[in-house]
């Protein structure tokens, strides 16, 4: 933006429609009140169907999107942003279609160079009824963020998982399959445009139980983060590099999280999916790595509108 942030009227998009609307919730409201004293005006939008006349009568300057998953994060808001004329904050239309599409992001992240798990996609229903892949794998939806529909059928598993084949189930007809990857579950940030990107630093995730799962990564005290990661230097600097090609592969902007599994027996490092929506709630990994590198909250959501532009 060339205008002076305190002119400016920014609408920070929340809430929405998916899975993940509690998440955004708050990744909104924390994002909203860091921009309260630096901009002119803070418009809390609770995203809905009716967004695009919302925003038309609202006219802000920017928007700065904390949508989560499904409408929010996937292309179809950013269309709209579009089709508006308004500056917004975070990936453009493709990226956040392409990387929504995990079996996608796995193609183009593959040509591009960067390891990422084998498997790929099945119809839920014979997921359900039969092991697909050797177990231990890890069943998860194609299009949807901060685990949810994940599970983890363990080595010796009698069975599926069930679940994936009932009536109630939302996430799509098609899941991935991948060959579970035991060690640490690692993260890395990165700011920047897809042409010059730049990696904050390395993470690792120690869920208090069980996986990596939604409790884990957002109640408090679900997970143990440690910062800076204690890996071999070349894996923690592979692990930088390899976030900042994906967000140059796939074409993101803002802020970007790789997620990443490191095999410590075998020395295998996998990069299993990339958000451009990150989480900025309380105990969200973006917020932290950048306050670590010297950027506090706020500094982090000043930058973020500062960085936006349509179009994207």
């Amino acid at each position: 933006m060339t205008r002076p942030l305190a002119e400016l009227h920014v609408a920070v998009l929340m809430g929405g429609l998916s899975s993940e609307r509690e998440v955004s919730l708050s990744s909104g409201k924390g994002c909203a009140d860091a921009l309260e004293g630096q901009v002119a005006k803070v418009s809390r939008v609770d995203a809905g169907r009716d967004l695009a006349q919302v925003l038309a009568e609202l006219k802000p300057d920017v928007v700065l999107n904390a949508l989560h998953g499904e409408w929010g994060e996937d292309g179809c808001v950013q269309g709209i942003l579009e089709t508006l004329q308004i500056p917004y904050s975070h990936s453009g239309l493709l990226a956040s279609a392409l990387t929504m599409d995990k079996d996608k992001t796995k193609a183009v992240l593959r040509a591009a160079g960067v390891e990422v798990p084998g498997g790929g996609l099945f119809d839920r229903h014979e997921v359900a009824s039969r092991h697909v892949i050797p177990p231990p794998y890890v069943i998860k939806p194609n299009a949807e963020g901060s685990s949810v529909g994940v599970y983890l059928v363990p080595e010796g598993a009698n069975g599926p998982q069930a679940e994936v084949g009932a009536p109630d189930w939302t996430y799509g007809e098609e899941v991935m399959v991948e060959p579970y990857v035991p060690g640490k579950e690692l993260c890395v940030t990165v700011l920047g445009e897809a042409t010059g990107p730049r990696a904050l630093t390395v993470t690792d995730i120690t869920p208090v139980k069980g996986f990596y799962d939604y409790e884990a990564k957002y109640a408090p005290g679900g997970s143990v983060h440690k910062l800076p990661a204690d890996l071999p230097p070349a894996v923690f600097e592979r692990a930088m590099r390899e976030s900042e090609l994906a967000h140059r592969a796939l074409g993101c902007r803002g802020v970007s999280r790789s997620d990443f599994r490191y095999d410590d027996v075998k020395d295998v490092l996998v990069l299993l999916e990339v958000n451009t929506q990150p989480g900025m709630t309380p105990t969200s990994l973006v917020p932290e790595q950048a306050a670590y590198c010297g950027m506090a909250y706020k500094d982090l959501v000043r930058w973020m509108v500062e960085d936006a532009s349509c179009p994207r």
